[in-house]
């Protein structure tokens, strides 16, 4: 389980051990915050409410708007990371199925926004929960305050991602199920949290509007102008399974890019991410042809196994290519240009799985 990158965002959907890849939703870049002061001797006057200023009622717009992406994005990905465990290989791993945040999860001015818009506090609190995880089949919900695992008190405050990390990451390592206890309605709840199996890639979005995805062997990041321009659930999983198959592939270190795509999904992922990176697709070379068609091929079985319609898949990759085509900087076909093989690819895939599916055949590449 990895509960905290090096921003400080916090997942408890890993759970093998603390220094596994984390699988959940981030958002934005995170920097330790100060402890609160001690509260100030109660007087007698009624103190004004903070006056929100136009910074802060734009972080809390900003925040409202990427944490619906976000929770969207997870949503999709839960039935891709969970149903495909296998096809993940050896990057499968034992997950809880929820993140947990608190409002030392945000900087500057979106702790106020964490507090305004989310309720955050100091205490951790589920964020979002994995469909088709065990979390989820147990009724965890999100909103519930983490309040101890297996009888062991969780931390709160501004470290409490980390200290979590050290307390959860060899319970679940060891377990099958854990006993968490949360706060929900004012009274804690016992539930039995069963581990489940699942491909173990972090899923950001990336606070961008150019159209594009990346994958660098350990995460996969959709841009914000990818998520509005896939438009269906369908669609955002045919972009989330490639690149989800060009991990499962090892194509980023194939191709040696690992480390200028980490770079990019570190940057976008900030709350103010620095979009001059991106001039000229950053440094980020072509796909050949062949490792972009081995992607095309297992993202589809991913698809297909996940429960989304295969059917679309060309038509979607077709018309990203013409609305964006290579000469569109920054954009997924510049990464991508290898449009007419890979929809050969598709088609004889698509084809393929219709017949093992009418044939009730297992749907394995």
């Amino acid at each position: 389980m990895n509960m905290t990158n090096k921003f400080g965002t916090f997942s408890l959907a890993l759970a093998a051990a603390a220094a596994a890849a984390l699988t959940g939703c981030s958002t934005f870049q995170s920097q330790p915050a100060a402890p609160e002061p001690a509260p100030a001797v109660v007087s007698s006057v009624t103190e004004a409410p903070p006056v929100v200023t136009a910074r802060m009622a734009a972080a809390r717009q900003q925040l409202s708007q990427m944490v619906a992406l976000q929770d969207r994005l997870y949503r999709v990905a839960g039935p891709l990371l969970i149903n495909n465990a296998d096809l993940c290989r050896n990057q499968a791993r034992n997950l809880l199925g929820f993140t947990a945040k608190n409002k030392y999860s945000y900087s500057g001015e979106f702790v106020d926004a964490a507090q305004a818009v989310l309720n955050y506090g100091d205490r951790l609190e589920v964020a979002s929960v994995l469909a088709g995880s065990g979390a989820a089949r147990v009724g965890l919900r999100k909103g519930d305050v983490l309040v101890a695992a297996d009888g062991k008190l969780l931390p709160v405050g501004a470290n409490a991602e980390t200290e979590a990390a050290a307390v959860l990451g060899p319970l679940v390592a060891a377990n099958r199920v854990l006993n968490l206890t949360v706060s929900r309605g004012g009274s804690n709840q016992q539930l039995r949290v069963p581990v489940t199996r699942a491909c173990a890639f972090k899923i950001d979005i990336g606070n961008a509007d150019n159209i594009n995805a990346y994958s660098d062997g350990q995460r996969v990041m959709i841009t914000r102008g990818m998520v509005n321009f896939a438009q269906s659930d369908d669609a955002i999983a045919y972009v989330l399974a490639k690149d989800i198959a060009h991990n499962v592939l090892g194509h980023a270190a194939t191709t040696k890019q690992a480390y200028t795509v980490g770079s990019i999904i570190d940057n976008l992922v900030a709350v103010r991410p620095d979009l001059s990176m991106l001039i000229g697709t950053a440094g980020v070379k072509p796909m050949p042809q062949e490792l972009d068609g081995a992607a095309d091929n297992l993202s589809l079985y991913m698809v297909a196994r996940a429960g989304y319609s295969v059917e679309g898949a060309r038509a979607f990759w077709q018309r990203l290519a013409t609305q964006y085509p290579a000469s569109v900087l920054n954009g997924y076909t510049a990464n991508h240009p290898a449009v007419a093989y890979r929809l050969g690819v598709i088609d004889k895939t698509v084809s393929a799985i219709r017949s093992k599916q009418s044939s009730k055949q297992p749907l394995v590449p």
